[in-house]
């Protein structure tokens, strides 16, 4: 799943309680984004929060520092300015991080809440790495699928072992849903 493009949202009926959902899902794996693709559905979809302070501690909840939430779906970035290189990280390989990660420092994003409503928004630094790395989830792309050819080959080579074990994990867990 985490490789196929997603499909764009037609039906905006329960997309919200989808929404709260994907939150949870994101807030207990302490996260700042959670593309629908990444629970195993094809959709055009994403949750993502902006917070407002560094979530650090472990043991306070991740809502409570919660200054914005984007429930974002079908975007489409309409404007890169600018490049920043990163690090990044992402849900689905947990403990797998680069530093170097390209994206544009700025960008505008055309796209709609859960009610289907359009919106655009314009944003910068990390926020504006938190979007294109989810929307990156929606075309099928890794994170670490950015990085130029030898840092991507160094990363893939380094991390080979935990790739292969997730890969793995996916089946099994596909093979078993299939059954049941």
């Amino acid at each position: 799943m985490l490789r196929r493009k997603a499909r764009p949202v037609q039906d905006f009926s329960g997309l919200k309680k989808l929404a709260e959902d994907m939150l949870e899902t994101m807030f207990e794996a302490r996260g700042v984004g959670l593309a629908a693709p990444q629970i195993g559905l094809s959709q055009r979809l994403f949750v993502a929060v902006e917070y407002a302070d560094e979530p650090e501690e472990e043991e306070k909840p991740l809502r409570d520092l919660v200054r914005r939430v984007f429930v974002v779906a079908n975007p489409v970035i309409t404007h890169r300015e600018g490049l920043l290189e990163g690090t990044e990280g992402c849900l689905s390989l947990p403990g797998l991080y680069s530093e170097e990660v390209p994206r544009a420092e700025r960008i505008r994003v055309s796209y709609q809440d859960e009610e289907g409503t359009p919106r655009t928004l314009e944003l910068e630094g990390y926020l504006a790495r938190v979007f294109q790395h989810e929307i990156d989830h929606l075309d099928g792309i890794l994170f670490f699928e950015r990085l130029p050819k030898p840092k991507r080959e160094a990363f893939l080579e380094e991390n080979r072992s935990e790739l292969a074990r997730f890969q793995r994990e996916a089946r099994a867990l596909l093979k078993e849903l299939s059954q049941g």
